[in-house]
């Protein structure tokens, strides 16, 4: 099998081999070219100790020196250059005390986490393929190398890995690597946040997101976000829904473009169902109040995970107002956009409609066509250019302060009741006719 290597790549292994070293592309790159896939970056395993690497080449940085890791450095784009090694005991489920070189690559390849990512490429030797990965790329399949259980226990974030990896391919976990997930779940508290954090993004903003239900399945969320169990757990017995609350966020998932944010808000939108239902004498379920409960519950959320505070503010925000639903007409839309924060357009469109699409088809196509208008409303008041907040209007402190009120608490609740005005009638946002009303206003000057 013949795959095609960046000249630089081929540089840096020719370069090798020509010095006595064995080298090549290996792992994620060498499963994306078989996929024909871009990879993302081009690594590159060894033969040679990191000191005999940097000798060969011109520029070179130390990134992972005492692991075998050194950056090659051509026309200012890095390639990680690894010597094969075995991995010593691990003590943390994270990362092994100590690493021993090798010589051998059948060696460095069996430390590896899946058989997809164990496989080697150069020019002279082809594919190295010891753990049949091209047949598992075949069959769709994530199988770890050798005995899962020795390999999640080195690594524990190799569980969520597996997950991920199901969801971006499309694949599914093999029987006995999933059961050694099942077993071991409890270990992935050992793992960093920010490590499960980024393996969740990746998840999440594939193509499969539903597998996020592997997660739930084999114990993982119930560590890392036991909230999501909850939502698994918990009916909705309302025509609006035929699904569980988890099940509804697993469809609604699907239903949003792959953009962290939309698909965090949605697998967050609905967090704090549990915990806000309640049932009436007709034993319909009712969710009063979970939107602002869900956005707090979702900071939390986030900020254990640590996310960012951008990240964590966008999809709050979206979330405290994934179920308003204005009156459609001009001013209530103008209203609802100052209320919202104009920041959540249009995003909060794309939440609504991923919302309804996951729901039952009670009214579902009254639904959409109110989020049709709505939108409809929100592009016309921006063509229009009409006022949604303080700093659209068309007169400024500064402006007031001109006229003789004095700056403090009394100005900015002017600028407030001009903000009312305007929303209300947006005609008024011009300076002459905003001055007038000043003059309108009850001792605006004292």
């Amino acid at each position: 099998m013949k795959m095609i290597l960046p000249e630089k790549v081929n540089f840096i292994i020719n370069t090798l081999q020509e010095h006595g070293f064995e080298g090549y592309a290996v792992g994620g790159c060498v499963r994306d070219a078989m996929l024909s896939r871009m990879p993302m970056d081009w690594d590159i395993t060894t033969s040679a100790k990191p000191e005999q690497v940097k000798a060969l080449f011109r520029h070179t940085i130390d990134t992972g020196i005492l692991h075998g890791t050194v950056t090659v450095m051509l026309d200012h784009e890095g390639f990680e250059v690894t010597t094969y090694r075995i991995d010593g005991e691990y003590e943390d489920a994270r990362h092994p005390k100590e690493v021993q070189f090798t010589s051998n690559l059948l060696e460095d390849l069996k430390r590896r986490d899946f058989t997809i990512n164990a496989m080697a490429y150069n020019e002279k030797d082809g594919l190295v393929d010891a753990f049949d990965g091209m047949g598992d790329l075949k069959r769709g399949v994530i199988r770890c190398v050798g005995n899962p259980v020795e390999r999640f226990t080195e690594d524990a974030l190799r569980m969520l890995r597996a997950v991920r990896f199901a969801g971006q391919l499309g694949f599914e976990i093999e029987a006995h690597t999933k059961n050694a997930i099942v077993t071991l779940a409890q270990n992935i508290s050992k793992v960093s946040a920010e490590r499960i954090q980024a393996e969740l993004v990746k998840l999440l903003t594939s193509a499969h997101p539903d597998l996020i239900r592997a997660a739930y399945e084999t114990g993982l969320t119930k560590v890392f976000m036991p909230e999501f169990d909850e939502m698994m757990h918990t009916v909705q017995n309302n025509p609006h829904h035929c699904y569980t609350v988890g099940e509804h966020t697993i469809e609604a998932l699907q239903k949003a473009a792959p953009d962290k944010i939309l698909r965090l808000t949605m697998l967050l939108h609905d967090v704090a169902k549990p915990s806000c239902r309640s049932t009436d004498e007709k034993g319909i379920d009712h969710f009063y109040g979970h939107e602002l409960r869900g956005s707090e519950m979702a900071r939390e959320i986030l900020h254990r995970l640590k996310f960012d505070n951008d990240t964590t503010k966008r999809v709050c925000s979206l979330i405290l107002c994934h179920d308003d639903m204005p009156k459609l007409e001009e001013k209530y839309v103008r209203r609802a956009i100052f209320k919202n924060g104009p920041e959540q357009y249009p995003a909060l469109f794309a939440v609504k409609r991923a919302d309804a699409l996951a729901q039952s088809e009670y009214k579902r196509r009254e639904k959409l066509l109110d989020i049709e208008r709505y939108e409809a409303l929100y592009l016309d008041i921006l063509n229009k250019q009409q006022c949604l907040s303080i700093r659209d209007l068309a007169i400024t402190g500064s402006d007031l302060i001109a006229l003789g009120m004095q700056p403090g608490k009394k100005l900015g609740e002017t600028l407030k009741q001009l903000l009312e005005l305007v929303l209300e009638q947006p005609e008024l946002n011009t300076k002459e006719k905003l001055i007038e009303q000043v003059h309108k206003l009850e001792n605006p000057f004292i």
